[in-house]
């Protein structure tokens, strides 16, 4: 399995890295002056291995003329070129934890699209609207895939994030996760900007539209349990390689994830879910 690239056309929101990192002990060296050096160490390597040669096998050393040479490395040179362009890059295999998160579709499917997501995120946002009603159409409808949502809210700039992602594990508690996951990116542009009194409301509001017991979404949303399970998703993220929002991983717990980040297009998960059932 490979990670997908993320084309620059494609936005997804960075977590902020509050360390930099340290450039002093780095060395940059330009991928031609890189593969100059390869293949210079390709010949050495050769032209060690032809002198060595001569001096313990039975030609005599005068046999080493510079016509010799100059075709002996030539044929080297040609025999190293090839060699370097056709050793593939290999990508470690990205194993992932279901956990014990929110499943949508089938739970014995083939394939699993496990999503880390910020409901404040306004890619995540286009990802809900533009390109997951295709895949459930063509593929969760269908039995072929499922889809896992895990907790990853950006606090640093997404200042109601984690209010949203608590409420929304707090309708998983009485059976509405995905509908209340549905209110939270429909009304995004509603709720994003509000202050965190008239969120509150607007989070028990939603909680009402969906039939929610009061009582015990009021007492969820203070439980430190819910809180410590976004936070094992927070970790979860990192050890993966989670960088930002919208991030997934398709695949399945035998043949381990391919990762893409940002809200592509519907075409690119389309050609990774028909890759893995083929």
């Amino acid at each position: 399995m490979t990670e997908e690239s993320n084309p620059q056309n494609v936005q997804s929101e960075d977590i902020p890295n509050p360390v930099p990192e340290k450039d002093e002990d780095k060395i940059t060296i330009k991928k031609s002056s890189y593969n100059n050096i390869l293949k210079a160490l390709v010949v050495t390597i050769a032209v060690a291995a032809f002198f060595s040669g001569y001096g313990l096998g039975t030609m005599d050393n005068s046999s080493l003329t510079n016509e010799a040479i100059a075709k002996f490395l030539n044929q080297a040179e040609q025999r190293a070129l090839p060699t370097q362009q056709s050793v593939p890059v290999q990508t470690p295999v990205i194993m992932v934890s279901l956990d014990d998160d929110p499943v949508k579709g089938n739970p014995d499917a083939p394939v699993t699209i496990i999503e880390f997501s910020d409901f404040q995120c306004p890619f995540c946002s286009r990802f809900y609207t533009q390109t997951l009603p295709l895949i459930e159409k063509d593929y969760i409808d269908t039995g072929k895939v499922k889809l896992v949502y895990r907790d990853l809210p950006i606090d640093a700039i997404h200042p109601n994030a984690r209010s949203a992602h608590i409420a929304a594990e707090c309708a998983d508690e009485q059976g509405k996760f995905w509908e209340y996951h549905d209110i939270l990116f429909n009304n995004q542009r509603q709720w994003q900007g509000l202050g965190s009194v008239d969120f509150d409301n607007t989070l028990k509001e939603y909680a009402g539209q969906l039939g929610l017991q009061t009582a015990s979404f009021d007492s969820c949303m203070k439980s430190p349990d819910i809180s410590e399970e976004i936070n094992d998703d927070l970790l979860d993220a990192a050890k993966y390689g989670a960088t930002g929002t919208p991030t997934f991983f398709i695949g399945n717990e035998k043949d381990g994830y391919v990762k893409i980040t940002g809200a592509q297009a519907y075409s690119t998960f389309q050609r990774i879910i028909d890759d893995q059932l083929s």
